[in-house]
């Protein structure tokens, strides 16, 4: 069955804001919660599919790529490992998210006790401009990224010695503090993590010096980015495990590759086409001829049709670049302009002072303007 869409399962519009998507999260979390509703597998699938769309839609990054490409945006499984993260949701998954951000419902949701926090690393993003060449053949980069990387003096776990942890105090390894109270939808337990351990149950007996027992410190490293031909400014891949390392090696975050698009000195790109303006002599329009039209695979020879107008828009197919979800290239869209000349030799005088005893001062006929030209290049017609 396809998912309905996250906007539709939260009963809000695309442009609520974070609050109201907490808020109409909140209401249906309640209202299907399993806890209110035992054995009932209709109201546990409404509960993972509200909080599938309430972590989606509460994720900027997430978010943006769901608003832009939809579902297959956020599933790693659609556009070749292009997209915001995607979403494998399972009933643990969804009361895990609904602890985190409001605390238990009548006892502990998840039936284990002691959730800790999510130890792993955060996602970072960085943008990758791109030469049109590069774009229409596919390349592969290699990026310096700046996040944080594994301590090198403790190795990323934490401890100057090996000493290791001991149980936290405070939370008695429970990673939480709870505070039961009472009120209209019944017993309510809000949950908060540890301040001491930090959900983890546990404190480092000596921490590192140099990263404070966290097991990771500011650094760079260089990524190998494979950029298949064919992708578009706003366009991402995700790296799986990129981005910053967990706390004392816990598992790593990943890293967002947004594309950016370097504008070409020749040629401009709309979609899989390619527009290029071409200066011709006027003689070339008025009698045809053929010209050298430069592409991203070199020069090329065209036809000028006889009696072509400056401004006239002449298609090379396949001459264009392909896109990554159409393999099949585009056009090259040649746009005639009629040069004219600033200096002229004395034939070149003579030869235009004869034409223009020839033709006079009749006024020449108004033609479509070029936009129009460029509407009709790109529709076929």
């Amino acid at each position: 069955m396809a998912k309905r869409d996250y906007y539709e399962v939260l009963g809000i519009s695309k442009g609520a804001e974070a609050d109201e998507v907490k808020s109409a999260y909140r209401k249906l979390a309640l209202k299907y919660h399993p806890d209110r509703n035992p054995g009932d597998k209709a109201a546990e699938e409404s509960f993972k599919e509200a909080t599938e769309a309430y972590e989606i839609l509460t994720d900027a990054s997430k978010k943006a790529a769901y608003d832009q490409y939809g579902h297959a945006g956020v599933d790693p499984s659609a556009g070749g490992g292009f997209g915001g993260g995607g979403m494998d949701f399972d009933l643990s998954d969804a009361l895990r998210a609904f602890m985190r951000d409001f605390g238990g419902f009548g006892g502990d949701p998840g039936g284990g006790g002691g959730r800790r926090v999510d130890l792993s690393g955060e996602d970072r993003q960085i943008k990758l401009p791109l030469d049109l060449r590069e774009i229409a053949t596919g390349t592969t980069k290699k990026v310096r990224v700046r996040k944080l990387v594994r301590c090198g003096t403790c190795a990323g776990k934490g401890s100057k010695d090996s000493a290791g942890t001991k149980s936290c105090e405070m939370c008695n390894g429970a990673g939480q503090i709870r505070h039961v109270q009472r009120s209209l939808f019944g017993q309510m337990v809000n949950v908060a993590v540890c301040p001491t351990c930090r959900g983890e149950g546990s404190v480092i007996q000596n921490p590192c010096l140099k990263c404070g027992g966290d097991g990771r410190v500011d650094g760079h490293e260089t990524v190998e980015v494979k950029i298949p031909a064919g992708v578009s400014e706003g366009r991402y891949m995700v790296l799986r495990g990129l981005g910053d390392v967990g706390i004392r090696n816990a598992e790593a975050g990943n890293l967002a590759v947004i594309f950016t698009e370097n504008a070409d000195p020749v040629f401009t790109r709309h979609g899989r086409d390619l527009v290029v303006e071409l200066p011709v002599h006027p003689h070339q329009l008025a009698l045809g001829a053929k010209v050298e039209v430069p592409t991203l695979d070199g020069k090329v020879r065209m036809e000028v049709p006889e009696g072509v107008q400056s401004g006239k828009v002449l298609r090379l197919r396949g001459k264009g670049v392909v896109d990554v979800d159409h393999p099949k290239p585009g056009d090259l869209l040649v746009r005639l302009l009629v040069a004219i000349p600033t200096k002229l030799s004395t034939e070149e005088r003579k030869a235009y002072e004869t034409l223009a005893k020839t033709i006079g001062d009749v006024q020449p006929k108004v033609h479509k303007g070029f936009f129009e030209k460029v509407r009709e290049a790109f529709s076929g017609s």
